[in-house]
Formats: C-alpha cells, structure tokens, sequence
C-alpha cells in the first residue's frame, strides 16, 4: 500500500501542534476561575484576541507591552465580556495570557510529529510571541511581537474566501517550483488536486439538495457557489497548462542527462521523481477543473429548471373532485345528464391528418435510416482508431522485447557485454542492427527503464506476478517484457539476475545513423553501460538472496 499521502505529516503537526500547546497551556488553570472566566469558550475567545492585537502592533511596528495588552483586555471586558474586573485584574490577566500560555513561562515548547519518511518521531520547536527591550522614557520596558509560527497560527484561522483558494495554492505552488523545492511543490499540486475534487463533491451534493427541495437551496447559496469562480479557474487552468510545458521540459533534461552523462546525484534522482509525481498531479488538476466547470454549468441550468417547475406549478389550479364534482351530483343528479362536459378533456383524439398536396413534388429520405447508418459508420470509425492505436502501442512493446532479449541472449555467452561491444556487434550484422536499435525513442525508453532499475531478481518478479493483477493497460513495462522473454525462450530460463551498470570510464558510446520517429537520421551519445546476467549456480546470486 502507498503511504505518499503520510509524506506531508510533519508540516500538518505542525500547525495543529500550535493549537494543541496553545490550548493545553489553558486548560486546567483554576487562574481563570479568578476573574469569571470560567467556560472554556471564554478563554479561547480571550487568547485569541489578545493574539490578534499583538499582532496588530507589530504589523504597525508599535510598542506592545504587558500594560497595553492590559489595556486592551480592560476595554474588551468592558465592551463585550462584562466581567466584574478591575484593571489591576486586567493587567494580571495579560501577564497570565502572555507568560504562562503564549510563553509557557519563558520555556521552549516543543511537539513531536511523526515523520513517516524516516519512521521517527521529530520534535518540532514551536514559538508564539517574541520579545525585545525598549526604552519608553528612559525606561526599560519589554515589549512582545508574533513570531512566524504566531502568525501562521492566525492566518490559518481565517477562511479565506472560497474563489481564491485556489488561486493563494497556484501562488505559493508557483514560488517552490521557482525556488526548485521540488518536494514542497509536490503537497503543493496535490492540496491544489484535492481543493478541486472537494469543490466538484460540494457542487455534486448542491445538486442533489436542488433536485429533493430548490426552496431549501437559497439565492445566497447559490451565489457564494456560482459567482467568482469561473475566471478564477480558467484562468489558473492556463497557469497550469504553462507550468505542465515547464515541468516537462525540465524532466526532459534530467532524462537526457541521465543516459548521456553521468550518474545522477541523489537529490537529482529526487527532484527527477518529484517532477513526475508534480506532472501527474498537475494533469489531474487540470482534467477536474475541466469536471468543476462542467459541474458548475449543470448546476445552473439544474437549478433554474427546478425554479422554473416551481413556478409552472404555481400557476395550476387545483379543485378538489368530491367537493366539486362528486358532492354537488349527489345534491342535483340531473347535472349527470351534462358529465360528458367534463369528462371529454380525459378522452381527447387525435386531430384528424390532412393530406398536404406540396409534399408529393419534394424529393423524399428516409431520414430514421441515414441516420442510423450514420451513427454507425461514426461507431465503426471510433472503434477502427482505437484498434490502430492499441496496434502501434503493441508494435512499440514487441520492439522493445526485441532489443531486451538481443541484450540477454548476448550478455549470457560470456555473462556480460557491455553496450560498446553491442553496437560493435550491430554493424557486423544488420539484422541485429534492426533489432537493436529500431528508432532513436524506443531504444532511449529501454536503456533508461533499465538504467533506474539496475538490479533485477527474476525469481522476485515471478513471486510479484502471482499477486499482481494486469489492469489491461498496453503499456511498456521492463519487469513485465523481461519475464515474456525468459518464458517464450527456453536458452534464458537459466538466467537469474540481471545488472545493469554504467562503465567508470569518460568513453563516450556514439551511434551513428539512428532513424527517429519522424525518419529523420541522427547520432546518438550515450555512456557505455555494462550489462551482467547471473544464473542458477553463481555464487552472487546467492549471496544476494541471503
């Protein structure tokens, strides 16, 4: 089972470690009980604000001492609270709030977060307020500001409003990937992923709650989910489509530098699967933006429709039968004689046809069996380019067995051959050649599957295959094509394991006159690779298993 989702673990414990020793500092303190703060609503309403104005002295970089927070809290009582305290109370309140529970009595704070990465818990030092001496007259006084995690804290208490969400996510995605934080990109795109399939489950509940009663769904309801939201997201659609052409060109380059130079560097191999993952994840986003606007337009037209209804329905006037019809026969039964009045509308023909002389000079169809015909054709002819394409992708897999099983099959003479000694063998013999180097992509494709695998066990991919269940996708994969060529070809049942290695020398492998997919020729630079394969009896091969 993939854990990727736990990846982001730290950070969320983060935030919601500053809430934990925040209100933990709080509770349990009979210093509330003092001054009549008694419920916990009240606390929690009161360390929050007096947070906030610390806040808002230090955003206007003004003094923030210990006697303004008292003042404060002096009027906000007064106000709001209406607390039977003295401001002597007041006073003895903030240096409560501030040292004990924002301080926690001038000790460092710290939670643990488990980090899934490594399997440990971390601690995580956390901070509220930071102070700093100042001179008020010639006198020393200390005055408090929020720290980062201070003001993280606020921020994300404060619902921003739902059309920008998406947009303050693409902003702050947009920045790791300038600052190529790779790692930070990924929760990025994926909250980014997550935000729009949360607002495709919201439009989706909306309808369902139109659809049983449109009355219960209000006019302001249907604002906050309609208005705003249409530019907001066309618009970062085109952000995403750009930083999509980005990421692509930027794994392009890792690619190239991984089969024609040296050996990537940890963290490039790193940031090379974090751009695959940020690519995936952007090509979801991209496709439920596409499903939040189609939502969203069927949303509006579901909702007019019902009101429409509504009214229609207003509009019928309704009798009821036995008061009217039923009650008043039995008081007058001659009023039988005229029942025919109103029965007649429940028994109504059809209108007689006439005969419209001007269509026996018009040019006749049988419009039901073109139609038909049409509809088929266009069936048949979706059918035909799904079959071409799944052909070509089959085409694509055989030849790279091709050049999997050239490899294997040369490799098992002397146990190894390295890509150098290969191509030597490709411009003896031409049918090789063919084989083994069919266009410029599909060779590229095996040589890197193969250079970021480097070590396959055949017996642990036969053990995989017994649990694995194919999805039916037509789709390259080595450790799949590498167990059809040891089953269909009986010589290389022997073989093992498979190592693949670049050469620790600066020799360059140049092939010339490679065919592309466009049948243009070029010549191909590479570093020469070594390919090893182990048997049944090689001593390696246990040492491995062990």
């Amino acid at each position: 089972m993939k854990l990727d989702f736990l990846d982001a673990q730290k950070e969320r414990m983060k935030k919601i470690g500053a809430y934990s020793l925040l209100f933990r500092n709080s509770i349990a303190k009979r210093t509330w009980d003092k001054f009549g703060f008694t419920e916990g609503y009240e606390q929690d309403n009161l360390i929050i604000s007096v947070l906030l104005f610390i806040m808002e002295q230090s955003l206007k970089e003004e003094l923030c001492t210990i006697d303004d927070i008292a003042l404060f809290i002096d009027e906000i009582n007064s106000l709001y609270y209406k607390k039977q305290i003295t401001y002597d109370d007041s006073r003895e309140i903030a240096e409560f709030i501030v040292n004990v529970i924002l301080c926690n009595e001038g000790k460092a704070m710290y939670f643990k977060a488990m980090d899934y990465k490594i399997g440990e818990y971390e601690e995580i030092n956390i901070s509220f307020l930071k102070n700093k001496v100042e001179y008020v007259d010639d006198v020393r006084r200390v005055s408090y500001y929020v720290s980062d995690e201070g003001y993280e804290l606020i921020l994300a208490t404060l619902e921003v409003e739902e059309s920008l969400k998406i947009t303050i996510q693409e902003i702050i995605f947009k920045m790791h990937l300038q600052k190529a934080s790779y790692d930070k990109a990924v929760t990025d795109v994926k909250n980014i992923f997550k935000s729009m399939r949360s607002k495709i489950h919201k439009m989706q509940d909306d309808i369902r709650k139109i659809k049983e009663s449109p009355l219960m769904f209000s006019v302001k309801e249907y604002k906050a989910v309609t208005e705003g939201n249409l530019e907001i997201l066309r618009d970062c659609s085109k952000k995403f489509m750009l930083h999509k052409e980005a990421i692509e060109i930027k794994i392009k380059e890792f690619e190239d530098k991984e089969i024609n130079i040296d050996d990537l560097t940890e963290k490039e191999e790193e940031n090379l699967k974090n751009l695959r993952i940020i690519n995936e994840y952007i090509g979801k986003a991209i496709d439920e933006e596409q499903r939040v606007l189609i939502t969203h337009y069927d949303l509006k037209n579901i909702y007019r429709n019902e009101l429409e209804n509504i009214s229609k329905m207003a509009l019928i006037e309704r009798f009821d039968i036995k008061r009217e019809v039923y009650d008043k026969v039995l008081e007058n039964p001659d009023l039988l004689e005229s029942i025919n009045i109103f029965l007649n509308p429940l028994f109504l023909k059809s209108p007689l046809k006439g005969y419209n002389l001007n269509k026996a000079f018009t040019f006749q169809n049988k419009i039901k069996d073109v139609s038909r015909e049409d509809d088929e054709k266009f069936e048949l002819l979706e059918d035909n380019e799904e079959e071409v394409r799944n052909k070509r992708k089959i085409e694509r897999i055989l030849k790279c067995n091709d050049i999997l099983k050239v490899i294997l099959e040369s490799a098992l003479e002397n146990g190894r051959i390295s890509l150098l000694e290969l191509i030597d063998l490709c411009d003896e013999n031409k049918e090789v050649r063919e084989k083994f180097i069919p266009n410029v992509e599909i060779f590229r494709e095996v040589m890197v599957e193969m250079i970021k695998v480097r070590n396959i066990n055949i017996d642990e991919l036969i053990e995989e295959r017994k649990t694995f269940i194919d999805n039916g996708e037509i789709e390259f994969q080595l450790n799949k094509s590498i167990l059809n060529i040891v089953d269909e070809n009986a010589h290389l049942k022997n073989i093992k394991f498979i190592r693949i290695n670049k050469i620790d020398e600066n020799k360059e492998v140049k092939i010339k006159n490679v065919v592309d997919e466009n049948g243009n020729y070029k010549n191909l630079l590479c570093s020469d690779l070594l390919f090893e394969v182990l048997g049944k009896g090689d001593r390696e091969v246990e040492l491995y298993n062990r």
